[in-house]
């Protein structure tokens, strides 16, 4: 079994949103294992037209009516990109809904067909017949009847996955520390992920950028990590139903967590004991890892006292980051990286596209926003190349900047040469240990690149086992979070009742 890493809930200018759906899909070959495109596709409780509500009524409307137009196309597309071993696509659409939440419909049959006439994603699927299909609530956390799940019609027979982060937040519970600040309103803590485990449903865990600008996996707001047996729609789509799944911000963290044997997304018998396995590999220094049962922590491993107490070898993460400036404009990066006394032994691209906030405010380069011209290479095992678009911070809280992580075997003489734009650095990780470096392109305001601090592999990476009480109706599930605040959230392995 391996992780595969994805997006199923991400939006183009297919419907209201905007950039090509040619461009979503190559941006998302580049960076992901599998993904959907996701058309908006209809509204059963609309509110009444008046004043307040006709600007809002007559994009989604236009949007609705321009995939039902044109859904052949877009299947098309779809099963055009699909490419068995490298790169896997899925069909999707979406449902809005005051009365039962939001829902993503996914399937890997070409014959998902949308069904406007229905009101509730268990008439949804019923009306697809016999296409296999599921339906994934999303942006869960807003308030009961007001586009948040409504979990007295939640049902896991059809919808074995619940969204638990994207650009809307992230709605694990009370203190997931990514707030709801989207137009839409603040998260409700009667709509958490706690909140539904705690009244007995069972779900596994899913994340998904919500992307309104045709950049599927776009980098901080979510994706997930599917264990499966290889990279195609037949075997991604057999552990989706089994809830071999987990939720992530941004950085692929690499999690195992077994409980009694099984992984994350098992339901098992009942038994007094529940042996844990769990490993870690983050893309950055570990804050805390948390392995709770029945929602109360149990255990916890301390990145800080990882750091006091282990040594700095090797091998280090070195995240190269780039963006910045005050310019509107697309700006191009080509950087190119060597190591001298040392190799590259891989690396985790962590690419973002255009910051679109609103769905209905559509930019003038609508078509080409998503023209990321992304391409990255590994030359040999001492050399790399990437080539980047990037647009400014939307915020001083909304990062625009990209990265590649770099994992280097080596030591603290090892030395990273790199080219930026044709400017030239070179530093050593002994360098790189004590802190991080970073310059400009220009005088002022400039588009500006970072080297992180390196962080040597006792900070990155953490295993273990441990022994809680079992009893039926029991669940286990594990929470990590990085020091710079990215995270990852473990689906549960539930006993049965």
């Amino acid at each position: 079994m391996e992780l595969f890493w994805g997006d199923l809930h991400n939006h183009c200018g297919i419907t209201y949103g905007s950039g090509s759906l040619k461009n979503a899909l190559l941006n998302a070959r580049f960076h992901l294992d599998f993904c959907s495109v996701t058309p908006h596709a209809f509204w059963p409780d609309m509110p009444a037209r008046n004043e307040d509500t006709a600007f809002i009524l007559d994009y989604h409307i236009k949007g609705f009516e321009k995939i039902r137009n044109n859904w052949q196309a877009y299947t098309d597309a779809i099963e055009k990109a699909n490419q068995p071993g490298k790169f896997s696509t899925f069909y999707s659409f979406e449902m809005h809904s005051y009365a039962c939440g939001d829902y993503t419909f996914v399937s890997p049959d070409k014959n998902l067909r949308i069904t406007p006439d229905e009101d509730s994603p268990e008439k949804v699927i019923k009306a697809n017949g016999s296409v296999r299909m599921i339906g994934i609530p999303h942006h869960i956390g807003y308030t009961p009847g007001y586009r948040g799940i409504i979990w007295d019609r939640y049902d896991g027979r059809y919808s074995p996955l619940v969204e638990v982060i994207s650009n809307h937040g992230c709605a694990m519970h009370d203190y997931a520390g990514l707030p709801f600040y989207h137009d839409m309103g603040p998260m409700d803590g009667r709509n958490t992920v706690y909140s539904g485990l705690a009244q007995g449903k069972q779900f596994s865990f899913t994340g998904s950028t919500d992307n309104h600008a045709g950049c599927p996996g776009t980098f901080g707001d979510g994706k997930m990590a599917v264990l499966a047996e290889a990279n195609t729609r037949e075997a991604i789509w057999d552990s989706l139903l089994k809830g071999r799944t987990y939720a992530v911000t941004g950085n692929r963290i690499k999690c195992g967590f077994t409980v009694n044997g099984n992984p994350f997304g098992s339901i098992i018998d009942k038994n007094a004991k529940a042996e844990i396995d769990y490993s870690v590999e983050a893309g950055d220094a570990l804050d805390r890892i948390v392995i709770f049962r029945n929602l109360k922590p149990a255990h916890i491993v301390d990145g800080l006292a990882l750091e006091r107490s282990l040594n700095g070898e090797g091998p280090y993460k070195v995240k190269i980051e780039f963006g910045w400036s005050n310019k509107d404009d697309l700006y191009r990066w080509d950087i190119d990286l060597g190591v001298d006394g040392g190799t590259i032994l891989n690396a985790e691209p962590c690419f973002r596209g255009a910051g679109v906030i609103s769905p209905s405010r559509q930019r003038t380069d609508y078509n080409e926003i998503n023209d990321l011209g992304f391409d990255f290479s590994m030359k040999n095992e001492n050399s790399a190349s990437l080539t980047c678009g990037t647009y400014k911070n939307r915020s001083t809280r909304h990062p625009g900047t990209s990265a590649v992580i770099y994992k280097i075997g080596g030591n603290e003489k090892t030395k990273l040469n790199l080219k930026i734009n044709g400017r030239e650095v070179s530093i050593d990780l002994a360098s790189l240990i004590r802190c991080g470096v970073s310059g400009h392109m220009k005088p002022y305001a400039s588009h500006a690149w970072k080297i992180h601090t390196a962080v040597p592999r006792g900070h990155y990476e953490n295993s273990g086992k441990i022994t809680l009480p079992g009893a039926a109706g029991n669940f286990y599930h594990m929470e990590v979070m990085q020091r710079d605040n990215e995270r990852a959230f473990i689906s549960p392995v539930f006993m049965k009742y």
